[in-house]
């Protein structure tokens, strides 16, 4: 699997997995949400960047498709996508695939969030350039199944 700067490869733990001996719903959430934060922070909007700026994303809407089923001791691949933005920035949409390591999409997660103004606790704008490099993301878009 190639590696893009959007786009987390990640093992799966045996922790991960329900007893039916495949991943929990809950732990493709924990994909999506790894994913993100990684980006933001190789994108130079980490966990002190954001704490120095007194801002953060935040969740309004996280709906995962389950499309193939993902087992233990698997490599992933999970990726970020843009959907749509507010014009300022301040709301969005985020899409992660997941494929599992016979590159076959596995899942499909869509997040609609906002950046919260950590001192204020009240919606903010981020900085132009977090939303410039948001804006430059692959486009994405919400899964259907049947669609291809």
């Amino acid at each position: 699997m190639d590696r893009k700067k959007n786009e987390k490869i990640i093992e799966v733990r045996w922790s991960d997995c329900d007893p039916n001996m495949h991943v929990r719903h809950s732990a493709y959430y924990e994909y999506g949400a790894h994913s993100r934060i990684s980006y933001f922070d190789s994108i130079g909007f980490g966990a002190d960047q954001m704490d120095q700026l007194k801002i953060g994303p935040i969740i309004f809407k996280e709906e995962c498709s389950f499309i193939k089923e993902i087992r233990p001791s698997e490599s992933i691949k999970v990726n970020l996508l843009k959907g749509d933005f507010s014009e300022d920035g301040s709301r969005w949409v985020l899409h992660h695939e997941i494929f599992n390591q016979n590159n076959e999409k596995s899942a499909h997660i869509s997040v609609k969030g906002a950046w919260i103004d950590l001192q204020q606790r009240k919606l903010a704008v981020p900085p132009i350039k977090l939303i410039e490099l948001l804006r430059h993301l692959p486009e994405g878009d919400y899964f259907t199944y049947g669609k291809k």
